[in-house]
């Protein structure tokens, strides 16, 4: 049954990571956690596990995504962060049992109980994303140039000027309908017949 969902996009940043379980935001909109389980599924493939999941705590997953999408964006626009984004994400945060941990590579990772529940989890998702937001990290959140994504992402690159969410998909999209788009050298417009 976990076949029929579209795979999720994983990144080095949690926050926006979680605000990528819904793509295409401005095209067709592509949801990826449509079930409680789905959300189960992506806490575990990035490392905060939890034993189940319920439609409330679903819906309240789905409000602090969009609670940290709208604040990223308004962020990487250099605006003011919405009031009711900021609420949503401080509550969660607030509202988890979660240890910040070291690990031997001197690293920080977020470590849950083994009777943690999905409360816990968007806990350690908010608290990223407040780092993120209060410039506690180092890079810049921007968002995605491709006109169907505009999903806002934390640019770690050197230069500060990555233009896609993610290369693999919405990069290579673009650069795709761009060669399709560009006639060959010495050739005018190509047309479809």
């Amino acid at each position: 049954m976990r076949d029929q969902f579209p795979d999720f996009r994983l990144g080095s940043v949690l926050a926006t990571s979680f605000t990528a379980t819904l793509t295409e935001r401005c095209g067709n909109a592509v949801e990826r956690i449509p079930t409680p389980q789905r959300l189960v599924d992506w806490l575990a493939v990035n490392g905060l596990a939890v034993k189940s999941c319920t439609p409330a705590q679903l819906e309240l997953a789905r409000e602090l995504r969009e609670s940290v999408h709208a604040a990223a964006t308004a962020a990487a626009a250099r605006d003011q962060l919405p009031g009711a984004a900021v609420r949503v994400i401080n509550d969660c945060s607030t509202q988890g049992r979660a240890a910040a941990v070291l690990t031997p590579d001197g690293n920080r990772r977020w470590q849950l109980g083994s009777a943690s529940c999905v409360e816990d989890a968007l806990s350690v998702i908010a608290a990223d994303a407040i780092d993120i937001l209060a410039g506690e990290r180092d890079g810049r959140l921007a968002l995605c140039a491709s006109p169907t994504c505009r999903a806002a992402f934390f640019d770690t690159s050197q230069s500060r000027t990555r233009k896609w969410c993610d290369m693999n998909t919405c990069g290579n999209r673009q650069k795709k309908a761009r060669f399709k788009a560009k006639p060959p050298q010495g050739q005018g417009p190509r047309t479809n017949k």
